[in-house]
């Protein structure tokens, strides 16, 4: 892998994750303005997913490991595929009735997300990044991808199942 794509990889490892980071900040402790478990809970349950403070927990875990990892580049596809999961999740309980674009609240920005998270699986975390220097290079293999994806993808469904009538 060359320099230049791995310093691109690296900007969008920063950046997506990072932002991920921050918003699973915002659902696990309050922070960034964020409402805790008990404020996103609270909204939570008003979609359905109760009790809300344990998805508001689990929502905040996914993205905030998610982002993490894909931050550091560890783990190989694993934390982009816990971006995806909760994307999907979102899109299907938030975004995808209000249509495409965010500017109405619909999926594009999720949508987004989600296409990052893929190219960053399956180009992989780059030579700046913490499974270059571990030597991982088992976790960028291309099966070890889709099975990732698959179980983000079979993970995020199985959660909108467990979704009730929103109060």
């Amino acid at each position: 892998m060359t320099v230049a794509v791995s310093i691109g990889l690296l900007i969008a490892r920063l950046l997506l994750g990072g932002a991920f980071v921050v918003h699973g900040s915002q659902k696990l402790f309050g922070w960034f303005g964020g409402g805790g478990p008990a404020g996103t809970g609270a909204f939570f349950g008003q979609l359905g997913f109760r009790p809300g403070p344990l998805f508001a927990v689990a929502a905040g875990l996914g993205e905030f490991l998610g982002g993490a990892l894909t931050l550091l580049g560890l783990g190989g596809a694993v934390g982009p595929a816990l971006i995806i999961m909760v994307m999907i999740v979102a899109i299907f309980t938030v975004h995808i009735s209000k249509g495409f674009l965010s500017s109405n609240g619909g999926w594009e920005l999720p949508g987004m997300n989600i296409a990052a998270a893929l190219a960053i699986a399956f180009a992989g975390n780059g030579l700046y990044a913490l499974d270059s220097v571990f030597g991982w290079t088992a976790v960028t293999d291309p099966r070890q991808v889709w099975i990732a994806i698959a179980a983000a993808v079979v993970a995020g469904l199985l959660n909108l199942t467990a979704r009730r009538a929103p109060a």
